[in-house]
């Protein structure tokens, strides 16, 4: 046996032998693994908390008063009844709502079907607000209502009462309607009905054969 085979020889008995270097490396391997898998598993177990925190922070309610916008739909829908039980759809190409404790809503490219007694009818604006709670649609501009018997009423800036059927001016107004072009202080429409009342500095250029 060569003289390096037996310098290996040596030193393997002497890390295999009792209280050897190996048995040292073990005692310290069973007094350390333990400790480092401590370490892992509180890393592990402490993470999701605090993710949470993080969350926890950005949702806080003193944050969320400061926040740009509450919540944006696109393409929103909204359903509801009357006062009479019948059903009415406002459909809107997006809804903007600033806060969930106020009910209202900025929606753009309104169209709103609602139902009367002779049929179908729709109500189409650019921009409104619409409070859920009362199912009323405030129209900044204009707003067409145009009926099933062809009945059209072209005016801007009011109020339409979705239970109520009516629609109201919040101002002065003029507009279109099959008996020619009005103005007045204010507004206000049975819509059913297609009765209009003109109040104050009340204004009506009637049109010949208008009314059929």
């Amino acid at each position: 046996m060569s003289e390096l085979a037996e310098r290996e020889r040596v030193i393997k008995r002497g890390w295999a032998s009792p209280g050897g270097v190996h048995d040292h490396v073990i005692r310290l391997m069973k007094i350390a693994l333990p400790g480092a898998i401590g370490v892992v598993l509180a890393f592990l177990a402490f993470s999701p908390l605090e993710e949470k925190q993080e969350v926890s922070f950005l949702l806080d309610k003193n944050k969320v008063e400061h926040a740009e916008e509450r919540m944006r739909v696109e393409a929103a829908q909204y359903r509801g009844q009357d006062s009479r039980g019948r059903p009415f759809i406002l459909n809107a190409r997006s809804a903007l709502q600033q806060s969930s404790a106020v009910p209202i809503v900025d929606i753009r490219d309104m169209t709103a079907q609602i139902l009367l007694d002779d049929g179908p009818a729709r109500l189409v604006a650019r921009e409104a607000r619409y409070d859920m709670e009362v199912d009323h649609v405030d129209v900044r501009g204009p707003i067409l209502f145009t009926a099933a018997d062809g009945y059209r009423l072209a005016t801007r800036d009011v109020t339409v009462d979705l239970r109520g059927r009516t629609l109201a001016s919040r101002g002065a107004v003029n507009g279109q309607m099959p008996l020619g072009r009005f103005s007045a202080d204010r507004l206000q429409v049975d819509l059913p009905a297609r009765r209009a009342v003109l109040e104050g500095n009340a204004r009506l250029h009637i049109v010949q054969g208008g009314v059929g």
